[in-house]
């Protein structure tokens, strides 16, 4: 392997690396919140919950109309949640990176 290659590959293995630390603390966070923050508590179990829904939904071979329009209201509702969700694991971020 040439030495251009040992070096890309050590640095492509770098940033994975960094992006697993990262992706592990953003879990850190979303376990602490859970525990600490009753809305956000709160929204992972609706979220949670609508995703069951959402399966049961997409289970089906076919939808009726009725059924599509409840699949894409379910859907924003989660999409709702997962924002919130996510501007709390923002705010938190951003208080502790202090």
């Amino acid at each position: 392997m040439s030495l251009q290659k040992e070096l890309l590959k050590g640095y492509n293995d770098n940033i994975f690396k960094r992006k697993q630390e990262v992706t592990l603390k953003e879990h850190e966070i979303v376990e602490l919140l859970k525990k600490e923050n009753e809305e956000f508590k709160r929204l992972t179990e609706e979220h949670q919950n609508l995703e069951t829904l959402l399966a049961e939904i997409d289970s089906k071979r076919y939808l009726t109309s009725d059924e599509e329009i409840e699949r894409k209201r379910i859907q924003k509702q989660k999409l709702i949640r997962k924002d919130r969700m996510a501007e709390l694991i923002r705010a938190y971020k951003k208080i502790h990176s202090n």
